[in-house]
């Protein structure tokens, strides 16, 4: 049913004949009516210069987002709170609000992404929030820091899907797993350095008059507006006018063809013929039940990761280790998680299970948490950092596989575009929630501070099984109907 369906849509649009739907040999018509054929060879060689053109420059990107969103739990080795003059109730409100400016914008960003393209979009909000993020280095009282933080938020909204949405116009369904993970790399990868960078700027301090968070401020804001720069000059706009900023072309006029009908021909949904959503693929968004277990899932899942962002490097310093250090140590779990990462969504698209996946690595999180508070009032301090590293392994190896299992279900181009936005208002809203779990009152063990994280993950974990259920159990009744069966 799914093929004839494809062949049937990519005929009438007089794209490529029906009946060569299951071809070896993949064919399209031009205009002229004349046939261009390629290659499995051709169209691998393309498909990996997609692979070092497209994903570079998107995981640059994301490197930047994360120092810029992340750093702020380093700058807390070295006296933020105290220098800006805020306590950690406050510092905790500021997390909120950076996330609830995400939320804010998050549909409305992807929206304008839908219309403009990714090239100027995401290029303009990098400067945006880059430069928002160098000019917070001068911050000082409570009101301006509750304002930097919720500009940027706002100004950050809509990069994540909008990367993934760019992904799924240039790879087709069995490629889009690992090439999320990938992206996620960014992410991952800033998260791993972030604390051997911070481990060598704080001792910065005092030079020109600046504390050491300042200078981390500065200097990864500045390294972001470059980044800006480079994304708009060199991200091509699309895979049917792949030609950057400057004006360089990419991929031929044959090749920019096969890139876009080997995605179509998998997958017609993606076929955009408006450039805005319309109000009914919004609807249909929002009334689509499928995906709040991932939602939840998300939400429940993630929350403890902001925290640990904001607090881990804290938490080392209370087992006994250098204040500065703590921002170094940390890294051998962002290093494992940045593998894992990978392993996860190469896993996913090597087996075709991304809901199984997904519950895999939520397990292995709730695992390691549960084992982080019972070791809470323990004397050794390396089996404490050792839990706490694992934790931080396994915190979201799954998110960018639940990423990918949401666009791959999704039924048309703009409802995928607002299923990532959703997606990622998730992970965001999660960052409300985990900016108030720790709390100075129950510092500096937070017994009560764990405990809500094991019952978040625990939640998080049946909603992982609701979801593969949900699937299991829609297939075995689209099957026995005929239909198109789900993604699981």
């Amino acid at each position: 049913m799914a093929d004839e369906k494809k062949a049937a849509f990519l005929a009438n649009e007089k794209q490529i004949p029906a009946t060569e739907s299951q071809s070896s040999t993949k064919s399209i018509s031009e205009d002229e009516g004349s046939e261009i054929t390629w290659t499995e060879e051709e169209e691998k060689a393309l498909k990996r210069r997609v692979d070092f053109l497209v994903m570079p420059i998107l995981i640059l990107a994301f490197f930047a987002l994360q120092l810029d969103r992340g750093n702020i739990g380093n700058a807390l080795t070295d006296y933020f709170m105290r220098d800006v003059g805020i306590t950690q109730f406050q510092f905790n409100i500021g997390q909120q609000l950076l996330s609830a400016g995400i939320v804010i914008l998050e549909i409305p960003s992807n929206i304008i992404l839908y219309r403009l393209g990714p090239t100027i979009w995401i290029g303009c909000q990098i400067l945006a929030w880059g430069f928002v993020a160098t000019f917070q280095a001068f911050q000082k009282g409570l009101w301006p820091y509750l304002a930097t933080r919720l500009l940027l938020g706002l100004c950050e909204s809509g990069f994540i899907p909008a990367g993934l949405f760019t992904m799924t116009r240039w790879y087709k369904r069995e490629e889009t797993s690992k090439r999320f993970a990938i992206y996620f790399i960014g992410n991952y990868l800033a998260t791993a350095c972030s604390g051997l960078i911070a481990y060598g700027i704080l001792h910065m301090r005092g030079i020109g008059g600046l504390a050491g968070w300042q200078w981390l401020f500065l200097i990864e804001g500045a390294f972001t507006v470059l980044v800006g720069f480079v994304f708009i000059a060199l991200f091509p706009k699309s895979p049917a006018n792949p030609v950057s900023f400057l004006g360089i072309r990419y991929f031929t006029e044959r090749e920019s063809q096969i890139l876009q009908q080997r995605v179509l021909r998998d997958d017609p949904t993606k076929f955009q013929p408006r450039r805005n959503v319309s109000w009914g693929e919004v609807k249909d968004t929002f009334t689509n039940w499928r995906i709040l277990p991932h939602f939840l899932m998300a939400i429940l899942g993630l929350a403890p990761a902001h925290t640990m962002g904001s607090y881990a490097p804290s938490l080392v310093v209370s087992f006994g280790y250098d204040r500065l250090k703590s921002n170094a140590m940390l890294s051998i779990g962002s290093w494992i998680l940045f593998i894992l990462n990978l392993v996860w969504g190469y896993a996913a698209d090597k087996t075709g299970r991304r809901g199984p996946m997904v519950l895999l690595g939520v397990f292995c999180f709730w695992g390691f948490t549960l084992g982080s508070r019972l070791v809470i009032d323990s004397q050794n301090p390396n089996l404490r950092f050792g839990l706490l590293i694992a934790t931080i392994a396994f915190q979201a190896p799954w998110h960018a596989v639940n990423g990918s299992w949401l666009a791959l279900n999704a039924r048309s181009a703009g409802e995928r575009s607002i299923t990532m936005a959703i997606f990622v208002m998730s992970a965001n809203i999660a960052g409300i929630i985990g900016g108030q779990i720790f709390q100075a009152r129950d510092a500096p063990l937070y017994h009560t501070g764990w405990t809500v994280i094991i019952v978040l993950c625990s939640i998080s974990l049946a909603m992982a099984i609701t979801a593969n259920l949900q699937y299991w159990l829609l297939n075995k009744i689209q099957k026995r109907e005929g239909e198109d069966r789900y993604i699981w």
